[in-house]
């Protein structure tokens, strides 16, 4: 049950009003979550800079981090909108499953970008030394280190939104992994 409203367009400032019209344009809709931001004149904008922001990471390697924050947070909303989001950016069911669970067997890189983004958000940043010299041993580098911490940061931001608020999900709802056979 969600504990604050999802506003609609003609609740939020004429700032807000005009993200949503780029968001209906851009994306169909405006995501539940995205609308919640809104309850703030200057959240949603803040936050679609951080999300939009440049990055060394490409689309694909974003939904890894951004699947296994939201596993380790458990986030309902966030796993299903990045469900969508990865098989749209080419990942399979199977995939999915496995970088939800911080992982990829399918990928060696991915692998230790999965097992990073996991560790640093189960240990609130305090990365184990050993997964560290793995994500670089496979092959990447400090800017993109950087770049993950600073996704981290931005999912977890959106993962506690969607806890604190409840707001309704407006994805295809996936299961918890404990439901799944994986």
């Amino acid at each position: 049950m969600s504990t604050i409203n999802v506003p609609k367009r003609e609740e939020v400032s004429s700032t807000n009003q005009a993200i949503f019209d780029n968001l209906e344009k851009a994306v169909g809709f405006v995501p539940n979550l995205f609308a919640t931001f809104a309850h703030s004149e200057n959240a949603l904008s803040n936050y679609l800079a951080l999300q939009n922001a440049k990055t060394s990471l490409k689309a694909k390697e974003k939904e890894v981090v951004n699947l296994a924050v939201s596993e380790v947070n458990a986030c309902v909303y966030c796993l299903s909108a990045h469900t969508a989001i990865g098989k749209m950016n080419g990942f399979t069911d199977e995939q999915i499953l496995e970088l939800r669970q911080g992982r990829a067997s399918f990928d060696t890189k991915l692998d230790a970008l999965a097992r990073l983004a996991r560790n640093t958000t189960e240990n609130r940043g305090a990365t184990d030394q050993a997964v560290l010299e793995n994500f670089f041993n496979a092959g990447w580098t400090k800017e993109s280190l950087i770049d993950t911490i600073v996704l981290v940061g931005d999912k977890t931001v959106s993962n506690y939104l969607h806890k604190t608020t409840q707001v309704p999900v407006d994805f295809p709802v996936v299961a918890p992994l404990e439901a799944i056979e994986v």
